[in-house]
């Protein structure tokens, strides 16, 4: 029997496009929490999260049935892509009016146990900046809070964001460079204080 866990994402688009729907399934549970985390974080609704990432994996498998996919070694990278179209689609579409606050969802991408400490002091301190850096990420623009979700919370090289955005490596370092300086303007302005030195 074929351990399909085992195998790379290649191989498993090999052989889903052979016919073997399990090997899909694989792909799917390796990659969904990473797609719908990078799809929420920017369109900011769980229902439109939802449709985008049923989007995503339908154009997959469509573009795999149909033999068309030729990433090789970035599948990850290419459904990070589709989505990110899917998004811009929407965006276009007029959609992201529906968007809701993070404060408002289930989900608290910022939540992180690394983030605790051993006093209560410390932890409401940092639950403070939590929040202030969830505030502060929504004043970004659109493209520049992609970046930052890609290169934070994603763990993409500048290269790969590049690559799923549609633009060069300058620009993709270009808009890292933006967010942090306006993040930073941002705190000064309101007067945030983000670390507990």
């Amino acid at each position: 029997m074929v351990d399909f866990k085992r195998m790379i994402d290649e191989e498993l688009v090999v052989a889903y496009a052979e016919g073997n729907n399990a090997a899909f399934d694989v792909l799917l549970n390796r990659h969904q929490s990473s797609i719908y985390s990078y799809i929420f974080f920017i369109v900011r609704n769980k229902e439109l999260a939802e449709d985008i990432f049923q989007d995503t994996f339908v154009k997959a498998i469509v573009t795999i049935k149909q033999g068309r996919y030729t990433e090789t070694g970035k599948f990850h990278a290419w459904l990070c892509r589709i989505a990110h179209n899917l998004i811009i689609d929407c965006f276009r579409q007029g959609q992201n009016e529906q968007t809701i606050s993070n404060d408002e969802c289930d989900v608290d991408l910022f939540n992180n146990a690394r983030f605790s400490d051993i006093t209560v002091e410390d932890k409401m301190v940092k639950e403070q900046i939590l929040s202030d850096v969830k505030k502060i990420v929504d004043y970004l623009p659109a493209n520049q809070r992609e970046v930052l979700v890609l290169r934070y919370y994603q763990n993409l090289s500048f290269k790969e964001i590049a690559d799923i955005t549609g633009v060069s490596i300058n620009t993709a370092l270009g808009r890292m460079r933006y967010a942090i300086l306006n993040m930073r303007n941002i705190a000064q302005k309101k007067q945030m204080i983000l670390s507990v030195d």
